[in-house]
């Protein structure tokens, strides 16, 4: 059983952590696809938007720019000829590219004609733009370069009307446009391109059913999982109580039956057969074993029948406080002549609807158990009161007291506390399972509260 719950359990785990792979990726592939997908739908709403921006307005967006560079050219072109070293040569070139880049990024128009393009249309328009220089040449004398097929800065910056928010990835940006500018001072090439600050979120709207279902399935798994496992747990417990139960069972029935079996051999024995005396006296003890057996074999029966069909009770309005007293009375005088037991009822002569034998059975049970379950002298406390909630019955004991884990499974059947050696303490494991059931039968409960060592307390509850 240990090694098939261990196998179980390894085998469970192992498919949990299977699902999880692959539902993470079939997650990233449509977290991919729709990145993708989000790529392409906003590249051809800015060539629509290019289209609308040059048919509508006769503008690229990049006028102002053209204007502002070309008055900056002029004076540039001059000074890039006059540089007499290397050094000068290469700081004015850095100067340059640092006013084209500045250039380009504060004084385009096209973020914010987009922005209102995308706007009217329903879109999103909450992106950060970002311009990257390939190409940038003089034209003087000769042709100086600037920058020459390299990525140079990545450009970016607040627009008007335009939720700034910078995505350092270039891989995240979309390509709106490849942009060539030329006068008689310069030429330049540049990549304009747009990043969306919450596509994340808006991608992960897109995906979300996808998302919820793969964490759904994944809940359904580790569920149907626990609770299998739990059911095997369950099984594993009930085969243990079935083991223990029929090892208590065979020392029960050892016991009588050996009795019985040993007498039989002193009867035959020529100097008992010969003692009137004796003979009566294994008569009597064969009696008393026969009657313990069929108890035995008679509590069986009955626990058998319960479990096919509810038993039924008589009921009959009985005054509690009497019947509770004529059973602590029998029972003292009974088998439990060796205990004290303090009766502290008040009850007032409330009367209920109860049934006379199983009433008597539970308390009884009770009792007996507080006697058995007791190292020294025992001392039972029972208890009658009333409440709103109804009638409660307590039967405290100053016993070996049971620990929480028993507590939970002690009105099981056959279940029986671990005490070490099982058969110190003689029983079936039956006596707390009825009377659990003739409390439930009567429209009531039953509960414990014990510590190990200190004693133990049960509660019966039954409306009135």
């Amino acid at each position: 059983m240990m090694r098939k719950r261990n196998s179980v359990l390894i085998l469970g785990i192992a498919s949990i952590i299977i699902l999880a792979s692959v539902q993470v990726i079939i997650v990233g592939g449509i977290w991919n696809q729709k990145n993708e997908m989000f790529g392409l739908r906003y590249t051809m709403r800015s060539q629509e938007a290019l289209y609308f921006i040059n048919r509508r307005l006769g503008s690229d967006g990049f006028d102002t720019v053209r204007y502002v560079l070309s008055k900056y050219s002029e004076q540039a072109a001059r000074e890039l000829s006059d540089a007499q070293d290397s050094a000068a040569l290469y700081n004015k070139k850095q100067e340059i590219l640092k006013y084209f880049t500045i250039a380009l990024d504060k004084e385009q128009d096209l973020s914010a004609m987009l922005a209102a393009y995308f706007e009217r249309r329903g879109w999103e328009k909450n992106f950060v733009h970002s311009i990257v220089i390939n190409d940038l040449e003089f034209i003087a004398s000769d042709t100086i370069p600037v920058v020459h097929r390299r990525t140079g800065p990545a450009i970016s910056g607040k627009e008007t009307k335009v939720k700034a928010g910078q995505d350092e990835e270039n891989g995240s940006k979309i390509l709106v446009v490849p942009k060539v500018m030329e006068d008689n001072n310069y030429r330049l090439m540049f990549d304009y391109y747009i990043d969306f600050s919450d596509k994340q979120q808006y991608i992960l709207r897109e995906s979300a059913a996808t998302l919820l279902l793969s964490i759904f399935s994944i809940i359904v798994v580790v569920t149907i999982f626990i609770i299998t496992y739990r059911n095997l747990m369950e099984e594993k417990r009930l085969s243990n109580l079935k083991t223990d139960f029929i090892n208590n069972m065979t020392h029960e029935l050892k016991t009588p039956l050996s009795t019985i079996t040993v007498a039989g051999k002193t009867l035959e024995m020529p100097l008992i057969r010969s003692n009137d005396e004796k003979i009566v006296e294994t008569a009597r003890l064969i009696g008393k074993q026969s009657i313990h057996l069929n108890q035995l074999i008679n509590m069986i029966l009955e626990i058998s029948m319960w479990e096919r069909t509810q038993f039924e009770l008589e009921k009959k309005n009985i005054d509690i406080e009497e019947l509770m007293d004529d059973i602590v009375e029998s029972f003292r005088t009974g088998g439990g002549n060796n205990a004290q037991i303090i009766k502290k009822y008040d009850l007032k002569g409330i009367k209920a609807e109860l049934d006379v034998v199983y009433f008597t059975t539970m308390l009884n049970n009770l009792l007996s158990n507080a006697v058995k379950y007791s190292d020294k002298q025992p001392v039972i406390e029972v208890e009658g009161f009333r409440s709103e909630e109804g009638i409660f019955i307590k039967v405290t004991d100053n016993g070996i007291g049971i620990n929480k884990n028993d507590q939970k499974h002690i009105f099981d059947k056959f279940y029986r506390a671990h005490t070490g050696n099982i058969h110190k303490f003689k029983g079936l494991g039956l006596g707390l399972y009825y009377v659990k059931k003739i409390a439930e039968a009567h429209g009531g409960d039953v509960s414990v509260n014990s510590k190990p060592g200190k004693g133990s307390t049960f509660t019966i509850n039954i409306p009135y």
